[in-house]
């Protein structure tokens, strides 16, 4: 079920449908594998479908919600199987990554350079504060969070590899009703991505979560219309996706981002040049 309350009337959006944003069994909270989520994709109609699991980390850390290392290249090969399989379908090849500045190497001359990704996401799951790494989906609700949460995402936008910020908005998860915290942590989010030309997401996936429990009704836990508004004041560009975690959610949410998108008149990036690039990437292995 949609937890998204609107009380406008919305017009229909017409638009290519595409999704940057979709998992695979291999980060451990997700069902199916690449061709599953492409075929689901190809009949409803999808001309681009980008698959973005969880990327692993060097170190190893977090390793019961991501691939490992070791499985990269079964990876990539599941994405090629999908490429070949549907070619009526521009698929591409993705990870969706938190940023380590330690691993800066490992996303640019690594995935986006050896291996030949066509794009990875920049994620903030996790937070640096006070010396460690705190779950961004707690605790969002304290000031110092908050600034840190923002300035995470601003670290991760000025490195110049992602190629849009993935649910900018996830502190709606700690948030029963929206304060000037929030405003302010807001703010600053897209001040960053208004001076570093990134894209942001509207992410399906807080449409079909549990939803956020509020003495006004149920909402979605994100996206958080108070924050797209704000978005609305500067000039930035949104991109809509799924964030799939099942085959059958492929398009999942599409219609209810672009409808969100559309309430207050943003721009949708541009993204038809990712895979489009030449590279040298590594054959499909049988």
């Amino acid at each position: 079920m949609v937890f998204f309350q609107d009380d406008e009337s919305l017009p229909a959006t017409t638009m290519k449908i595409t999704n940057h944003h979709s998992h695979t069994f291999r980060c451990k909270h997700a069902q199916g594998d690449a061709v599953d989520y492409v075929r689901h994709a190809f009949q409803g109609g999808a001309s681009v479908y980008g698959i973005s699991d969880h990327s692993p980390i060097p170190d190893g850390r977090y390793p019961e919600v991501r691939m490992a290392m070791e499985e990269l290249d079964s990876y990539e090969n599941a994405v090629r199987k999908a490429q070949s399989e549907f070619p009526e379908v521009k698929v591409l090849l993705g990870m969706e990554c938190e940023y380590f500045p330690e691993f800066h190497a490992f996303y640019e001359d690594e995935l986006l350079g050896r291996r030949g990704y066509d794009y990875l996401i920049g994620a903030g799951h996790y937070t640096p504060l006070e010396g460690s790494w705190q779950n961004s989906f707690a605790n969002m609700d304290q000031p110092k969070m908050l600034n840190a949460y923002s300035r995470h995402l601003a670290e991760i936008m000025e490195s110049g590899l992602f190629a849009f910020i993935a649910h900018p908005d996830l502190f709606g998860c700690s948030n029963e009703f929206w304060n000037d915290d929030l405003t302010s942590c807001s703010h600053d989010i897209l001040s960053s991505a208004q001076a570093t030309k990134t894209p942001l997401e509207i992410n399906g996936y807080g449409m079909r979560k549990e939803p956020v429990q509020t003495s006004k009704g149920p909402r979605a836990q994100y996206p958080w219309p108070p924050f797209w508004e704000l978005a609305s004041e500067y000039k930035i560009e949104v991109v809509c996706n799924s964030d799939a975690h099942r085959p059958q959610d492929a398009l999942a949410c599409l219609d209810e981002t672009r409808l969100l998108a559309d309430r207050f008149d943003l721009k949708i990036a541009d993204l038809s040049h990712l895979g489009s690039s030449p590279k040298q990437a590594i054959p499909l292995v049988a």
